[in-house]
């Protein structure tokens, strides 16, 4: 494995923490955290799967 490939994978997982903590934010402020954690699970993967594979081009 390459150095260039390491920080690739160092990287990776970043966007769905984000998500979830912003998920968590607005489910406490609409008063339905498990809803708010569910989809900022769901967009912090989708950008992560994103850049993940414009990096691969």
């Amino acid at each position: 494995m390459t150095e260039e490939d390491k920080k690739k994978q160092r990287g990776s997982g970043g966007y769905i923490a984000v998500g979830v903590a912003v998920g968590t934010a607005f489910g406490v402020a609409l008063d339905n955290i498990g809803l708010g954690i569910a989809l900022g699970l769901a967009i912090g993967a989708a950008i992560d799967w994103s850049t993940h594979n414009k990096n691969k081009k």
